[in-house]
């Protein structure tokens, strides 16, 4: 059975009744003294202790999908992270696909099927959630997506035109099922634009680790994997080759929550070729290696540069501003990095531009992340390029 099925869930659920009642049943027998009641008790106390939390373990998992399967969870990848000394083949580090099938694979479901309350109806009235996994012609990275197509992407009139792109990354340690469900990106969008306050936009979900368990936190690690460069260009590379997408940089953008939000961050600002926009909600300014990164910027005398390099307040004092448009969210009273987003806002210099969403309260969760959400997408919106060229034209 699969780690997130329902089979399973129900399965371990009963064995938790079935265990608490054993021990009940089985209590007055191991009242008596000497070692053999002494571990008879210890024994019936540990089996339901141990029963009842892999039950609720697996019921925060389904709802939650930290993880989608028994190899994620377990890391049962060649070359996984636990094997952090022997990772090298050019960083090929992780789940590996092969671009010659294609840059983006039609897919199972990967938990798009528990997603409440996505568009439905004609593809041209709704639009359509998909989910592929999308394959690193450079890396050979393989990361699972959903992608959101609005309803004009299936109407005539549009049938010419590309869309601008948003590539949304969860936190970590979780995945595209939570951008769907927790997040309601999908159903946000689909509010927005039919409402008028979002221009048709294609919007890409995805999680920004690349080598699960491991937090790679869009980083190019020297001898593991490439995150960075599969984020800043195979994705992109691999969203062109299969929709209808804008092939200038003024259409892409890229937001997220957390850690998504920080990688948000570091790829516009390192990579202003490719995403003109980024929307940051809760993230960090640095990168910093602890215990689910590993070593992510090696040894040698390029160690201290490399970890310089993506610390997002030392590049705007150290090195020319990039042309992006950011837009922090944070709140004054709950969230830890109120004063950091401040500093961060007042250091920001022109070409680059930046703007703020500030709730009075909030925490890091998603109720406040979906508060800053329809701001943040109608932010984007504003910012990227819509319609951008003409299909086959460029």
């Amino acid at each position: 059975m699969g780690l997130t099925s329902r089979s399973l869930e129900y399965a371990v659920a009963a064995a938790a009744v079935v265990c608490v009642g054993l021990t009940l049943w089985l209590w007055p027998r191991f009242a008596g003294r000497g070692a053999r009641p002494l571990l008879g008790r210890l024994g019936v106390i540990a089996g339901t202790q141990l029963v009842i939390v892999a039950a609720l373990g697996l019921a925060v998992n389904a709802n939650f999908q930290f993880y989608a399967s028994w190899h994620e969870l377990l890391g049962l990848y060649d070359d996984a992270p636990a094997a952090v000394g022997k990772w090298g083949d050019g960083g090929a580090a992780g789940p590996v696909g092969d671009p010659s099938k294609g840059l983006v694979q039609a897919s199972g479901p990967d938990g798009l099927d528990k997603v409440h309350g996505l568009p439905k109806g004609a593809p041209a009235t709704a639009g359509r959630v998909e989910s592929v996994r999308i394959v690193g012609k450079r890396t050979r990275a393989v990361d699972p997506a959903y992608v959101y197509l609005p309803p004009q992407y299936f109407q005539p009139q549009y049938a010419r035109q590309r869309f601008p792109v948003v590539v949304a990354l969860s936190g970590y340690p979780g995945g595209t099922f939570l951008l769907g469900q927790h997040l309601r990106l999908p159903q946000t969008a689909a509010g927005l634009i039919r409402a008028g306050r979002m221009q048709p936009t294609v919007i890409v979900m995805m999680r920004p680790t690349i080598a699960p368990p491991r937090d790679t936190q869009c980083v190019d690690v020297p001898g593991g994997p490439q995150a960075e460069t599969f984020f800043a260009r195979d994705v992109p590379d691999a969203l062109r080759s299969r929709y209808r997408v804008g092939h200038d940089p003024g259409g892409w953008g890229v937001m997220g929550y957390s850690s998504g939000g920080s990688c948000a961050l570091q790829l516009a600002m390192r990579h202003d070729r490719t995403y003109t926009s980024a929307a940051a909600l809760s993230p960090d300014y640095k990168v910093s290696d602890d215990p689910t990164t590993g070593d992510l910027f090696g040894g040698g005398r390029d160690r201290v540069r490399r970890r310089e390099e993506h610390d997002l307040m030392w590049r705007l004092r150290r090195l020319p501003a990039p042309r992006v448009d950011v837009l922090i969210g944070t709140s004054r009273s709950g969230e830890k990095n109120y004063p950091a987003a401040r500093a961060f806002l007042a250091a920001v210099k022109p070409p680059m531009t930046a703007d703020s969403v500030v709730l009075a309260h909030g925490s890091h969760n998603f109720a406040t992340w979906r508060q800053e959400l329809p701001a943040a997408l109608e932010w984007m919106s504003r910012s990227l390029t819509f319609p951008e060229d003409v299909v086959g034209n460029s």
